[in-house]
């Protein structure tokens, strides 16, 4: 039993590596100029998605747990989808647990939950993990700001909002507490969609 939990530990100690190891490259990456485009993300059907496909949109990356105190921003990250799609904008929901545990459920039960609940269609993705030795390299690369060290920072917690430029930089952040439907937030987003 003992060589058991030894090598479970090790298995454990070895993907912790691994995942600051990937985080660390996507931190450098950022720092040479990367983008967002070099990601591949599950969507949360679990299908391969490059976010090179999102090339000349504009996207606002969040953050999302269902049982945050903010969970009722998706009801106007969907309105602000529908007023700014046409226009080039793309919402990316990725549920995260890093916070309370605010995000326990499955994917499946997440997407059911903001269909059912917030009548969501915009793109959301499998869980991540976005703070900690844990944290995915696409949010590796937006906390060091891609690039843009006046925009680094650990996320602080559920609905953070990550604004991005048509090739794919990091060109603004949001937190939590700025609702998506701000005129902060839109104007924002109405000079990036005319650049």
């Amino acid at each position: 039993m003992n060589n058991i939990i030894k090598c479970s530990m090790l298995i454990a100690s070895i993907g912790v590596m691994i995942m600051s190891t990937i985080g660390c490259e996507a931190e450098e990456r950022a720092s040479k100029g990367g983008t967002i485009h070099q990601f591949t993300m599950k969507n949360i059907d679990g299908v391969d998605t490059p976010l090179s496909n999102y090339r000349g949109k504009v996207l606002l990356i969040v953050n999302v747990a269902s049982q945050c105190g903010y969970t009722r921003q998706y009801a106007n990250l969907e309105a602000l989808y529908t007023s700014y799609a046409s226009k080039g904008l793309s919402i990316l929901g990725f549920p995260a647990n890093n916070f309370g545990g605010q995000e326990p459920g499955t994917n499946k039960e997440i997407k059911d939950f903001c269909s059912t609940t917030f009548n969501v269609t915009f793109d959301m993705f499998e869980k991540i993990s976005v703070k900690g030795s844990d944290k995915h390299p696409l949010y590796a690369f937006l906390t060091s700001g891609g690039g843009n060290g006046d925009l680094s920072g650990e996320v602080g917690w559920n609905f953070e909002k990550f604004l991005i430029d048509k090739e794919g930089k990091v060109v603004k952040r949001f937190k939590s507490g700025v609702d998506p439907m701000s005129d902060e937030i839109k104007q924002a987003i109405e000079q990036q969609c005319t650049k």
